[in-house]
């Protein structure tokens, strides 16, 4: 607020505190008559005069970064309602920068990308996840081990929600939930959202969410209690998914995608691992352990996990 700490006192201004509605022109710049000659609109009243054309003189939620705050946001509130004499918006949404590796994200130092850049390497639904995971006023820092962790706590979840739709125990409305907070999902998550939109929280109280599907899918059936808990937890986990724009794909498809994700990025042929596979399975079954030890071993180098289970041989990327 103080003169010339920020610009320069212009010899234009009859005030260092006035703001430009209309600038004249200058050589080779776009200009309309005026009653002042010709100009263009300044940086404020252009934003002004579009949201005042199509959501009227007041409206509820302007958005911007937190940078626009002083001098734009607070010019335009200043224009816009001495114009109309009515509130201009009622809610202020301020997010916090986007860093890059811990540095500001800007085109002049040339560190940024587009969406399409990072969806070319992450699936939707880790940057969906990574987005939601810091609160809209925070700064939210890029990088490849932070959008990595994304990644892998994605495919948890939809791990997890995979054990949920293959877990389908019978039971009536009337027994008690296995804990008592189950029916509390959606309220919740509805408290967290009405605290200024934080999802941050949101997404925080599900951990708990997810741990309990894991640990009724793991142990014995009891088949009223459980059912009943995960019908809950079914309906609460698409509510909320449906507002998020989360756990709504198909947990197959999901695991898939990121999957073939995974194996492009460490060039690993998958018919190549199933041919292994089916190699080693043979070999154990000969009983000759060397050579499955030694099919392993590849497989390892390459990068593959190997899982055996009751119903054979899966496999992921390490």
């Amino acid at each position: 607020m103080e003169a010339g700490a920020r610009v320069e006192v212009g010899e234009h201004k009859q005030h260092p505190m006035d703001f430009a509605l209309w600038k004249g022109a200058k050589p080779g710049e776009p200009s309309w008559d005026s009653p002042w000659g010709k100009g263009r609109p300044g940086w404020h009243i252009e934003c002004s005069a579009m949201s005042m054309k199509y959501l009227g003189p007041t409206f509820d939620m302007h958005g911007g970064g937190k940078d626009l705050i002083f001098p734009h946001h607070e010019n335009e509130i200043a224009q816009s309602e001495a114009a109309s004499h009515q509130p201009f918006a009622r809610f202020w949404l301020h997010n916090g920068f986007v860093n890059i590796d811990n540095e500001k994200m800007s085109k002049s130092l040339g560190n940024f990308f587009t969406i399409r850049d990072v969806l070319a390497r992450f699936d939707p639904q880790t940057m969906r996840y990574y987005l939601l995971t810091t609160h809209y006023r925070s700064p939210i820092n890029f990088s490849d081990q932070n959008l990595n962790e994304a990644q892998g706590r994605i495919k948890y979840i939809y791990e997890t929600l995979l054990r949920l739709s293959q877990k389908r125990t019978p039971g009536d409305a009337s027994p008690p939930y296995r804990e008592s907070w189950v029916g509390e999902i959606v309220p919740r998550f509805v408290e967290a959202m009405d605290d200024d939109f934080n999802t941050a929280k949101a997404i925080g109280d599900l951990s708990e969410v997810f741990r309990l599907i894991n640990e009724i899918a793991d142990r014995p059936a009891d088949a009223s209690v459980d059912g009943r808990t995960l019908r809950a937890i079914d309906k609460g986990l698409k509510d909320i998914g449906a507002v998020l724009g989360l756990f709504c794909d198909e947990p197959a498809a999901v695991l898939d995608r990121l999957s073939k994700a995974k194996q492009a990025d460490k060039k690993v042929d998958g018919a190549e691992v199933e041919r292994l596979i089916a190699e080693r399975t043979a070999a154990r079954k000969s009983r000759d352990f060397a050579r499955a030890d030694a099919v392993r071993k590849q497989l390892t180098e390459m990068g593959v996990v190997l899982k055996d289970g009751p119903t054979g041989t899966t496999w992921e990327i390490a």
